[in-house]
């Protein structure tokens, strides 16, 4: 692969990075990551890789912008109110880099399509607020040996972890089981500026790892508090004996419409 002088400029301050260079940065433009949720976490997390040079980023959401989105989801503005938040992510990927590919895939993610969605990519970002849907992509990205960045946001506080097949636990290992099905963050309240730190540390994790430079928050939950501003790593063991997807004994081995369930 050979850049562009275009290119040369636009990643030259990737490039002259000893952990980057022109392999590194090649690396991130032959990647493919998905972003499933392109709202408050999705929208830094998008245009961060989108600007990093990501080749391909797939972004899966089936809800479309509303008012009350703007005062965090950044990639959307109010000309957008009413479009999809996929088509109006999709632009915006594509007004800051048109070297990106962008695939939109507008849909709610389900066991039965999850598996089919993934494959095609090196990396997943779950930018969700539902939790079963948390769940739902820890257990297929387990299942399909796919690395993932988790994060969540609530208030004035977030936290993020990354699964790296055969490193350390996930996401399951930790939490256990998804809560009640209205458990989520568009329930209470969340500072705007909260998704932008967390998800652009989820857009690092994702460099790092497609680099292949760095440590990854593998067996390390990140928190994050903006009020004493404040960030705190907390050790997370594998739970080999209980984990129904990733354990010694896995009781979750294929998706269906009731595997969280189990």
């Amino acid at each position: 692969m050979t850049f562009s002088d275009e290119q040369l400029e636009r990643y030259s301050r990737h490039i002259i990075l000893r952990e980057v260079g022109a392999e590194g940065q090649k690396k991130l433009l032959k990647a493919k990551v998905l972003i499933i949720g392109a709202g408050g976490l999705g929208s830094p997390a998008a245009m961060y890789l989108a600007a990093a040079g990501v080749g391909t980023i797939g972004i899966a959401d089936a809800d479309a912008v509303d008012l009350s989105n703007l005062q965090r989801q950044i990639i959307h503005s109010t000309a957008d109110i009413g479009k999809a938040k996929v088509q109006s992510a999709k632009e915006t990927i594509e007004a800051i880099n048109p070297d990106v590919t962008v695939r939109t895939y507008r849909t709610f993610v389900t066991a039965e399509t999850i598996m089919e969605l993934i494959a095609g990519y090196d990396f997943i970002i779950d930018c969700t607020d539902h939790f079963p849907t948390k769940f739902l992509i820890n257990d297929a990205c387990v299942i399909a040996k796919k690395p993932f960045s988790h994060a969540g946001i609530i208030h004035f506080r977030g936290q993020l972890m990354t699964y790296v097949p055969g490193q350390g636990p996930c996401y399951r290992c930790v939490f256990g089981n998804p809560p009640p099905e209205d458990a989520a963050c568009k329930q209470t309240g969340i500072i705007g500026a909260m998704p932008g730190v967390i998800g652009s540390l989820q857009a690092m994790e994702a460099v790092k790892y497609i680099i292949g430079k760095g440590e990854l928050l593998t067996g390390t939950l990140l928190t994050y508090d903006a009020l004493t501003m404040e960030f705190r790593k907390v050790r997370l063991p594998k739970d080999t004996s209980g984990c129904a997807v990733c354990g010694d004994h896995p009781t979750i081995t294929k998706l269906t419409g009731t595997h969280l369930n189990k």
